[in-house]
């Protein structure tokens, strides 16, 4: 993650966050990626290794890592891209949570949406999400190591 300015907090009010999140094995080894570029050309990364967890705990955990890093960074427009077609149907609440596992998490990603106020969501390709996908893939072999 690149460190904060140490002359105040960053001009980022306007951002694009990518996510993704995986686990080998489904459930397996899992962790998420996020890439963060703030309209002022600000680029954060982040990454998380699960432990054990199924592809889409792992998606969700990458979403709330987002919004939890926009809401605490002043971030008041957030553009979300995900290769998630469940996850931005769900968060778009054009598919029902049915997973009793899931739904939590998508309660705490819907609150964090309404404290950043303008959330977007997006699904994209896969090859459109190459550096989150990276990250994701980071984690993961972190948790298969660690």
């Amino acid at each position: 993650m690149n460190q904060p300015s140490l002359f105040g907090s960053p001009a980022c009010r306007s951002a694009v966050a990518n996510i993704d999140g995986g686990a080998r094995g489904n459930p397996g080894p899992a962790g998420y990626g996020v890439r963060i570029e703030c309209d002022d050309g600000t680029l954060v990364e982040l990454k998380e290794a699960l432990g054990v967890a199924t592809n889409n705990v792992a998606e969700y955990r990458g979403l709330i890592a987002a919004l939890g890093w926009a809401a605490a960074n002043g971030v008041s427009r957030l553009h979300v891209r995900s290769d998630s077609l469940l996850l931005v149907k769900q968060m778009l609440g054009e598919y029902r949570v049915k997973n009793e596992r899931l739904k939590p998490l998508w309660e705490d990603a819907r609150r964090l949406a309404h404290r950043i106020g303008d959330v977007r969501f997006e699904h994209v390709r896969r090859e459109l999400n190459t550096d989150a996908d990276r990250l994701a893939n980071e984690a993961m072999d972190e948790a298969t190591s660690g």
